[in-house]
């Protein structure tokens, strides 16, 4: 096999959509799965360390910069993305693969896994937010409440308004219980923000936003055949880390690991923690 050494932008069709990746390294595949609100760049502290020992494919997801068709996004589910994912897969002829996700990426990982097992030889899991899991817990039912009514409602009230930048502001703020959040992002972050809207719009704008995600089951959980590394940060959102316990309960062949210095990026946050954590972990399930 060939290495790829080139970060040039390809593309692959899959059900009804353009999907753009860039490919680097040789080895066995590792496709990187982004969260909500970014794109296939937010992976630039991982490429070059994981492209050392694998084959990476990290690509943007449907709706995704720089993907043209992002009008139908409203209402929708995180489904259309793990179908988008195995599709991918397949048409790449790469499976079975490593999958590293993080956050909406990384609920779309799960959701293949899960769908799709003779797919995917590993996944690593960056505080994926299953919300129904959520309604396990009174405190997790609370904070569910506190989403939906002081993040999702004020959010789509101001997309519906028009002030796309103050929607973003309260939806960050509310998800990581942190005031001026956005502000204190490096402005190129803030750009991939600003371009990855829609998705966001189609999360919010229903309300109730979390009526729209897949109600996975602890039944279902534990039907997930691939190993499963489950990452979070030391700061993380409390609804996060709860998600991840009932996670950890419900997956039958799963490890946790807890960086240091971050929280729900912690890609950014801690790339050497965070990369080292997955690639310990990938190399113990490698053929």
């Amino acid at each position: 096999m060939e290495e790829v050494t080139s970060t040039e932008l390809k593309t692959v069709s899959v059900n009804g959509t353009t999907l753009y990746y860039t490919e680097q390294g040789k080895g066995e595949p590792m496709v990187l799965v982004h969260g909500g609100l970014s794109d296939y760049r937010m992976w630039e502290g991982q490429l070059e360390a994981f492209a050392q020992q694998y084959r990476v494919i990290a690509y943007s997801r449907r709706y995704a910069y720089p993907a043209k068709d992002a009008d139908d996004a409203v209402g929708y589910t995180v489904v259309p993305h793990a179908r988008d994912l195995a599709a991918l897969i397949q048409q790449l002829d790469l499976g079975p693969v490593h999958l590293v996700g993080h956050s909406y990426g990384a609920y779309t990982s799960l959701l293949t896994a899960l769908e799709h097992p003779e797919l995917v030889k590993s996944l690593c899991l960056g505080e994926p937010p299953v919300m129904p899991l959520l309604t396990n817990t009174e405190e997790g039912n609370a904070l569910l409440f506190e989403l939906e009514t002081n993040t999702a409602l004020p959010a789509a009230q101001a997309f519906e308004h028009g002030n796309d930048l103050e929607a973003v502001k309260i939806f960050l703020d509310g998800v990581m219980g942190k005031s001026n959040f956005y502000d204190t992002m490096p402005p190129e972050v803030q750009r991939q923000i600003m371009e990855n809207l829609q998705e966001l719009k189609g999360i919010v704008c229903p309300k109730i936003i979390f009526l729209f995600w897949p109600f996975l089951t602890r039944p279902d959980l534990q039907k997930v055949e691939a190993p499963t590394l489950l990452i979070t940060g030391d700061s993380s959102p409390r609804f996060l880390i709860l998600i991840t316990e009932e996670l950890e309960k419900c997956l039958p062949n799963k490890e946790r690991v807890i960086l240091s210095h971050a929280s729900h990026e912690m890609e950014m946050d801690n790339p050497q923690e965070f990369n080292a954590a997955v690639l310990q972990f990938i190399q113990k399930h490698e053929n």
